[in-house]
């Protein structure tokens, strides 16, 4: 390939790369269950930033400028590991996402029915094929490259999340000041945990898992105009929007919104329903319906190619069966983009099988956060193993504090991490299961199945041959 050609694909600067990230890691779908801990989720978010997001948006940005090319989390962990743990992290950071998807879908699908008719929010035949439709048309679109999906993404980022958030965090602080009642209190007693609701701790993993995806944007390396200098700089800037969004937003909706009467999934519609009611323009909860569609479609194409290219590598390297690393004109993964539909549309019958559409999306946020939180887990340890092991290896940024700095914040990840997993075996309310065993067994099977699946399908390759 010619400079000039290579040069030409260099199509994301740093303002994209922000976006990006904005867009990968600050979702509305995280809102309604940060409402549920009232002024408390300062509190958890203050704790999930300090031990989590900050720590893993360094170490991020240390391992994206060391090693900035396709792959991403695959090439860190390989790199520090070998290839059986790359595989089983780039595996788990695919699956995880499969059991995202369906959840970030019902959003869309959710939202899209207050459009002509709220009821069908609850209504598990509608949100199922209206999510599956919905994925497939995006997985087609990201077929196309990254020049179409990065304009997505931007678009989305601004119209679609960054201005319902910001616009429900002035409803919220014109309601407060017009002396509108609060559902919450802001006393010094509320920011604390509350002990008599323990079903809400089984969410704090979901807390964490509304934090992750900072490392997502390295599998773009290579479509970066000026990786060693903007990813740094775009990852830090991109933390700091995503926890003053999320932190504020959340508040606004548990202003307004009981918990009693919270929604999962269109829970910040329900916020903005009152709001525009109480200000007489209840036409606007149409408008910002559109936006949290548009939002919530350009999250699917934020995330729906990046650990695709992950396993790509994985296919290259021929630790999968070699559909994995067929690639289009556009060199995207589409064997396993088609594949990631396939059991995508699979997964997505849990809203058909499951008591309610809510106990569906709590069950699969819930699975989905954990499996994210151990690749976390992996990704933290890589991180100590590479600044040992590979010191010849130049990163244009690196965690301040020398040695002490990349064990504490690796550390506290890794500690964070395990405690938000074990929380996430209190089953929530919202789950609607009368047993704690059946709960135990759908979090603890859906993780094992999942989990267990690269095993299988390596099986069918001819396995690692090196590492």
């Amino acid at each position: 390939m010619t400079p000039a050609k290579s040069q030409s694909h260099k199509t994301l600067s740093f303002f994209h790369i922000v976006m990006i990230n904005v867009i990968a890691v600050d979702s509305i779908r995280t809102l309604p269950f940060a409402a549920q801990f009232g002024f408390s989720l300062v509190f958890y978010y203050l704790l999930a930033a300090i031990f989590f997001l900050v720590p893993s948006a360094l170490i991020s940005a240390e391992l994206g400028t060391g090693w900035p090319k396709k792959g991403g989390l695959y090439v860190w962990v390989r790199e520090a590991f070998g290839l059986k743990w790359a595989l089983i992290a780039i595996w788990l950071n695919w699956i995880y996402n499969l059991a995202w998807y369906p959840t970030i879908m019902a959003l869309i699908a959710g939202t899209s029915a207050y459009l002509f008719l709220p009821s069908l929010a609850e209504n598990p035949l509608y949100i199922t094929l209206v999510s599956l439709a919905l994925f497939w048309i995006a997985t087609y679109a990201n077929c196309h490259g990254m020049r179409i999906s990065s304009l997505i993404s931007t678009v989305g980022a601004i119209g679609g999340t960054l201005f319902p958030m910001c616009l429900i965090i002035i409803l919220a602080i014109i309601w407060l000041m017009l002396g509108h009642p609060s559902q919450i209190s802001f006393s010094s007693q509320a920011f604390w945990p509350s002990s008599d609701t323990p079903g809400q701790l089984g969410f704090f993993s979901n807390v964490l898992f509304g934090l992750i995806g900072l490392e997502m944007v390295a599998t773009h390396a290579q479509e970066m105009k000026d990786p060693e200098r903007d990813y740094p700089k775009a990852t830090l800037v991109s933390a700091c929007i995503v926890i003053l969004t999320i932190v504020f937003s959340s508040l606004a909706i548990a202003i307004v919104v009981p918990y009693k009467d919270l929604n999962l999934i269109v829970g910040v519609l329900q916020a903005f329903h009152i709001f525009f009611e109480a200000f007489h323009a209840p036409f606007l909860t149409f408008v910002l319906a559109i936006c949290i569609i548009l939002g919530g479609l350009s999250a699917v194409s934020a995330w729906i190619i990046g650990p695709t290219k992950g396993l790509l590598v994985a296919g290259e390297d021929q630790s999968l069966p070699p559909i994995f690393a067929k690639t289009n004109q556009h060199g995207v993964p589409v064997g396993a983009l088609i594949i990631q539909a396939i059991v995508v549309t699979f997964l997505s019958l849990a809203f058909l099988l499951l008591p309610s559409v809510n106990s569906s999306f709590a069950i699969l946020s819930i699975i989905t956060a954990q499996l994210a939180l151990i690749v976390y887990c992996i990704l933290f340890a890589a991180a100590i193993k590479l600044r040992y092991h590979k010191p010849e290896i130049k990163r244009h940024f690196k965690v301040p504090g020398g040695s002490m700095g990349i064990w504490a914040l690796s550390l506290s990840g890794i500690a964070i991490c395990l405690f938000a997993i074990a929380l996430g075996f209190i089953p929530p309310m919202q789950t609607q299961l009368s047993s704690l065993v059946l709960y135990e067994l759908l979090i603890v099977g859906g993780m094992g199945l999942l989990a267990l699946l690269p095993i299988l399908i390596q099986r069918l390759s001819k396995g690692p041959k090196r590492g």
